[in-house]
């Protein structure tokens, strides 16, 4: 029987993925940090996962087909798969953020709805 739940730590760090270390099975998950004034190395897109990121420190901003958002702690930003995205830090501030990737319109029910009450 497979284990009913993994528990991980994610330190300090440039990137950290959780699809080995939770043996994620519906979406990727990632921390990420930039120090100031970085920004993340290439332009990317995706074939079929949506990203969801939240920004839990820090400040900096997005770079979406040309548009430039602005991002600070507390904000979320949902990106569709096509769009050509980069992420950068502030020049006085590092980032870090999660960043959630799932298939785009996969998400069947959610909450209350999926769930198994006893």
């Amino acid at each position: 029987m497979a284990d009913l739940f993994e528990k991980t730590n994610v330190k300090a760090g440039a990137r950290t993925e959780l699809h080995d270390a939770l043996h994620l099975t519906g979406a990727e998950v990632s921390v990420n940090t930039l120090p100031a004034g970085a920004s993340v190395p290439f332009v990317h897109a995706h074939r079929q996962n949506e990203e969801i990121y939240g920004i839990l420190e820090g400040a900096g901003e997005a770079e979406i087909e040309g548009k430039r958002v602005p991002l600070g702690a507390g904000d979320w930003l949902r990106v569709s798969p096509a769009a050509k995205r980069r992420f950068f830090a502030a020049k006085d501030s590092p980032i870090t953020y999660i960043c959630i990737q799932v298939k785009e319109n996969s998400l069947v029910s959610f909450t209350a709805a999926d769930a198994v009450i006893e």
